[in-house]
């Protein structure tokens, strides 16, 4: 998930954290906390930080797929296809945002506000609304009977549709965020897709109209959705032993809650900075130097500083003629049709991430770099420290391989790395380690179980059914099916 924005506080502050408000409101506000309020901050020097963000990026370049030179590239993920790195992306936007993190300053805790809802209810994609934002949305279908329940829709490129967008090329979009790469900015694209075929779908089915059908048709869409990230994204990256234990099937809320054991909210969850600021930005190691998008566009790099249009997949622009994107190059679409994969989760980031664009990034532009020094700036403690609360023997300082790069790194670990590493040794890079499992499955299963309004609370034996699901399968693939037929 190459976001350089996502943030977190930096103490347990006295006041009560999570989300308040129902996610009908007009206010998007939640707390930061934190998961292991008792263990001390690890503060190394930004020097030393710099020094290991040096060392973190690939010294080689373009990927090659199966098929192309002759054999895989050991860098690839076998289990992961390179779509689920922009889901996991998506899936961060919906919950988390602070338009005030910044790494010039100290965050104050009691202050910093999460500007998301921190649950799964697509509020990056529906903003607050048709009365409220009516500017996302199609006054005028060309379908009468969706009127005031459907999405803009960009125009068509190619094969694909862009995001709607104003006359400065500027896209409407819930979450300005989505527009960041083209990767993700195609996702949203395809789920405000996917709503509006929902749409159509629940209109022709129910006979509801305007405001109901909208309503229902988001309860459906969310509900889906909801199940993607659990049964799709989660169990490919934290694995299916621990997602079914914390969350056996047909579980309620209540059920998962009494299952988790470091993370504990009073009233309403919150978003721990363990998570955002370093767990969950383990998908930074997956990003790809480039990637092939359609039958037509050569492989392009996902970053570069180049003006270009046609030189890479920046974000936050038109996309080009013709870059209509097909999935089947991201997501299992198409039997015997092997996607691009992800690269594996390790201390490997690649080189495009090194200088980010300056639109996304600036002073430092190094991702590792920005990581490195939030988290440290949000008093996170160190991978040991974590492991050792959890019951997990910590890797050793010969595992992690850094002691030579600071005497700071003797003994203790930024946190994010030691996720990255610890998948890396524990996990051959297919999959989280023990204490990255732990700490996303966790709270991802803990902000569904923590909102009244997910199927686990309203409807816990909710599955997805045909013609949505296949052969009893719903993922992204059955999911993207859907909404670009």
């Amino acid at each position: 998930m190459p976001d350089a924005t996502a943030a977190g506080g930096t103490h347990h502050g006295a006041e009560l954290r999570g989300a308040a408000v129902h996610p009908s409101s007009p206010f998007f506000e939640g707390r930061y906390g934190r998961m292991f309020r008792a263990l001390p901050a690890f503060r190394p020097s930004e020097e030393s930080l710099k020094d290991l963000a040096g060392h973190m990026f690939e010294a080689h370049g373009d990927d090659v797929d199966p098929g192309e030179g002759g054999g895989a590239d050991p860098r690839h993920n076998p289990d992961i296809p390179a779509g689920y790195t922009y889901l996991g992306q998506f899936i961060d936007h919906d919950i988390t945002f602070d338009p005030a993190s910044s790494l010039q300053r100290q965050n104050d805790p009691d202050a910093l506000r999460d500007f998301r809802t921190p649950r799964f209810d697509l509020d990056s994609l529906y903003g607050r609304g048709p009365a409220d934002d009516p500017f996302l949305y199609d006054q005028h279908p060309a379908d009468s009977t969706v009127s005031g329940a459907v999405f803009l829709i960009g125009e068509g490129v190619g094969n694909g549709h862009d995001l709607p967008r104003n006359s400065q090329d500027r896209a409407l979009l819930g979450d300005p965020r989505n527009d960041e790469n083209l990767i993700v900015s195609q996702l949203h694209c395809t789920f405000l897709r996917f709503h509006n075929k929902m749409a159509a779908r629940v209109a022709e089915g129910s006979g509801r109209r305007g405001q109901d059908l909208f309503r229902e048709t988001q309860r459906r869409v969310r509900w889906h959705y909801q199940w993607v990230v659990v049964h799709d994204f989660l169990k490919r990256v934290a694995g299916d032993q621990l997602v079914n234990q914390l969350m056996p099937p047909g579980s309620t809320g209540d059920q998962i809650r009494s299952n988790l054991q470091f993370f504990h909210w009073q009233k309403a969850p919150f978003i721990p900075v363990e998570f955002s600021v370093a767990a969950y930005r383990f998908g930074h190691s997956m990003v790809r130097f480039d990637y092939t998008i359609n039958d037509v566009v050569p492989e392009t790099p996902i970053f570069s500083d180049d003006a270009d249009p046609l030189a890479n997949l920046n974000g936050f622009r038109k996309l080009p003629q013709q870059w209509g994107f097909q999935w089947k190059f991201f997501f299992e679409m198409q039997p015997g049709h092997q996607p691009q994969l992800s690269h594996k989760i390790d201390t490997k980031l690649a080189t495009p991430l090194k200088t980010l664009p300056k639109v996304v990034a600036d002073h430092p532009r190094s991702l590792a770099q920005r990581n490195l020094v939030r988290g440290m700036r949000f008093d996170l403690p160190s991978g040991q420290r974590v492991a050792q609360a959890m019951g997990e023997p910590p890797l050793t300082g010969a595992e992690l391989g850094i002691d030579d790069v600071s005497p700071e790194f003797v003994g203790h670990a930024p946190l994010w790395f030691y996720v990255l590493k610890e998948a890396e040794l524990k996990r051959d890079g297919k999959r989280l380690g023990p204490v990255g499992a732990r700490i996303v499955a966790e709270v991802l299963l803990g902000l569904l179980a923590g909102d009244p309004l997910s199927y686990v609370n309203v409807q816990p034996g909710f599955e997805p059914k045909p013609p949505l699901a296949s052969q009893g399968k719903f993922g992204m693939p059955e999911l993207l099916r859907f909404a670009v037929s």
